[in-house]
């Protein structure tokens, strides 16, 4: 039988905004937060992998979310300096050597902003 993976994970951007997300496929969803098809991290270009955690357990997946997601920026910092001192992208380890398809067109931009 094959087994799934969950990822709870962290993005930033050059501003230092974190985002932390939960996906069942790690590789798909960065693709879709750096071709902008994920509205908050599109509007803050939010894109690069800073941390990661992986389970077997859905529910501990998003338990360990919204965990995160409750703690001070300064905890999360520490968290992903843990793994990932100098916060590189991680996301070549996945394979996705991309950048970001930004900047937009004035046009798409205004469809995604709030």
């Amino acid at each position: 039988m094959n087994q799934r993976s969950y990822s709870v994970y962290i993005l930033n951007n050059r501003c230092g905004t974190l985002y932390i997300g939960v996906t069942n496929d790690l590789r798909r969803r960065l693709e879709e937060h750096r071709a902008g098809k994920c509205r908050f991290t599109a509007t803050y270009r939010i894109g690069k992998l800073v941390y990661f955690e992986v389970t077997d357990d859905p529910y501990a997946a998003v338990s360990r979310e919204r965990e995160l997601k409750g703690w001070t920026r300064e905890r999360k910092l520490a968290l992903i300096r843990t793994m990932n001192r100098p916060l590189r992208d991680l996301a070549p380890a996945y394979e996705i050597a991309e950048p970001f398809l930004f900047p937009r067109t004035p046009a798409q931009h205004r469809r995604l902003s709030p």
